[in-house]
């Protein structure tokens, strides 16, 4: 697992940072690598999230002999085999959706067993019971029932707004959505974070003052480019 002190690092920025980060080292497309707007933050207004994916698959519309609770304990205990932060990842696969993935009674059984957030394709609900509960949670929207709540597997890949998710990666999730950070890459990432986010306050310290005329913003701007340049060097040798 990566040392929390790393992950500390990522939860200071915000997940477009991230992803502005992650694509310095030049390993993936820059279309790929985070979900898309199908997935909302519940709670836009909680800070950034950082866990391991715990993934499970899901119906709702279809009745079972099955306890629908049981599947709750299968997360929890998948996920105790990771000593850092978790994250609850739910594929809904009725398509559309037709009951509530989570509501209050989960996430309060989440929370117990020590999980921090919860992120789904599918619905949710008791809206304003959980933002008491100040729990992060990303859905594709919100509805009433619960309908015939039924765990099907955990610990399987997913796909959660067209991003897919296995067991054990690494997700910054916050008010703008969801990225993935390859594990190979945490520690960099972390590491240029903060570097990242000064140059770009270089450029808002200039510009937020009164009066500033556009061309020493501009001439700011391209000393961010120069430095980004200057980031990206520094990335592809880190992981030479």
């Amino acid at each position: 697992m990566v040392d929390q002190s790393v992950l500390d690092k990522l939860l200071v920025a915000d997940s477009p940072t991230i992803a502005n980060v992650v694509e310095l080292f030049d390993v993936q497309s820059r279309v790929a690598g985070y979900t898309n707007e199908t997935i909302r933050a519940v709670y836009p207004d909680l800070p950034p999230v950082v866990g391991y994916a715990v993934t499970a698959t899901y119906r709702g519309g279809y009745p079972t002999p099955k306890d629908a609770y049981g599947g709750l304990a299968r997360i929890v205990d998948t996920g105790s085999k990771f000593s850092g932060p978790r994250l609850v990842v739910i594929q809904d696969l009725d398509e559309p959706s037709r009951a509530a993935v989570y509501g209050e009674l989960m996430v309060r059984c989440f929370q117990s067993g020590g999980i921090e957030g919860l992120i789904t394709n599918g619905l949710g609900r008791d809206y304003l019971q959980v933002k008491e509960l100040n729990f992060p949670c990303f859905t594709s929207s919100m509805i009433v029932a619960h309908g015939y709540c039924n765990i099907l597997e955990t610990g399987v890949p997913v796909m959660i707004g067209g991003l897919d998710i296995a067991t054990g990666d690494l997700l910054h999730a916050d008010g703008n959505g969801i990225v993935k950070i390859p594990l190979e890459l945490v520690s960099h990432v972390a590491d240029l974070v903060q570097p990242f986010l000064d140059s770009e306050q270089n450029i808002i310290d200039i510009a937020q003052k009164p009066g500033t005329p556009f061309e020493k913003i501009h001439a700011e701007m391209k000393e961010h480019l120069s430095r980004m340049t200057k980031l990206r060097e520094e990335a592809k040798e880190r992981i030479k």
